[in-house]
């Protein structure tokens, strides 16, 4: 019971506070925490498809001239 309290506190984002998760009936508290677990679930997902595409696929290579383009002393 302290657990949810304190996670529904302190991972509710601002939205709840101590009295108010203390009084809430238990169904109402296991609703909340399970809806903050799938939005984080939810956000951890989203990172790492966006961590996927900023990976470029190809190697870099140098810049594009050719030996007759140089200048020769």
């Amino acid at each position: 019971m302290f657990a949810q309290i304190h996670d529904l506190v302190y991972h509710g984002g601002g939205g709840f506070i101590h009295s108010e998760v203390y009084n809430m009936p238990v169904w109402l508290r296991r609703f909340h925490t399970h809806k903050i677990s799938e939005w984080n679930t939810k956000q951890n997902e989203e990172i790492e498809k966006a961590k996927g595409k900023s990976t470029p696929s190809k190697k870099p290579t140098g810049p594009n001239i050719s030996p007759s383009s140089t200048y020769n002393f």
